[in-house]
């Protein structure tokens, strides 16, 4: 009984002390992708659904064999030119008249809440594509180390949970 007492503490004590944490920490050395909408209105974010998908598919062929973030960098920035073609092709067969902009560099990120974790506002190095005014919601992951070209790789969506949180939802 006393074992028993005791796991559940150490669980319980698990719980709290892993619901406390309110931030994921990126590695500083990260290398982040984002696309963002002309707009919220439904055709917009259409497109950018459109234009991720695509781009995340051609960054895990590019980067799927990568060592290091070195190379990452090396290689994003020897295929800008193709990555704006991609883009470029896939908005013509969308008729998509509007503007774009490809950006590799240091850009800004606001702070997001998703799933319960915190991602701190700041400048990340990153491939940012801007759809014609870019003032809608807009999609963005880790291209390296490749937390979102697991994405592109697998057809079933992938969920990270909490084991000691699942086992207290279920027993208390």
């Amino acid at each position: 009984m006393k074992k028993l007492i005791l796991v559940i503490f150490v669980i319980v004590s698990f719980y709290f002390l892993l619901g406390h944490v309110s931030s994921l920490v990126i590695p500083s050395d990260a290398l982040r992708i984002r696309v963002i909408a002309n707009s919220n209105s439904e055709y917009d974010q259409n497109i950018k659904n459109i234009v991720r998908n695509d781009i995340q598919n051609k960054m895990y062929e590019l980067l799927k064999d990568t060592k290091g973030v070195e190379q990452a960098r090396n290689i994003i920035y020897n295929n800008l030119d193709n990555i704006d073609n991609e883009i470029n092709n896939i908005l013509k067969s969308l008729n998509y008249n509007l503007s774009y902009d490809i950006n590799y560099g240091l850009n800004y990120f606001p702070s997001k809440e998703y799933k319960g974790i915190i991602y701190k506002e700041g400048y990340y190095e990153s491939l940012v594509v801007t759809l014609g005014e870019g003032k809608g919601d807009n999609w963005w992951c880790v291209l390296f180390p490749p937390l979102c070209l697991i994405e592109a790789e697998e057809s079933d969506e992938v969920e990270y949970t909490s084991f000691v949180k699942e086992i207290l939802e279920k027993y208390l």
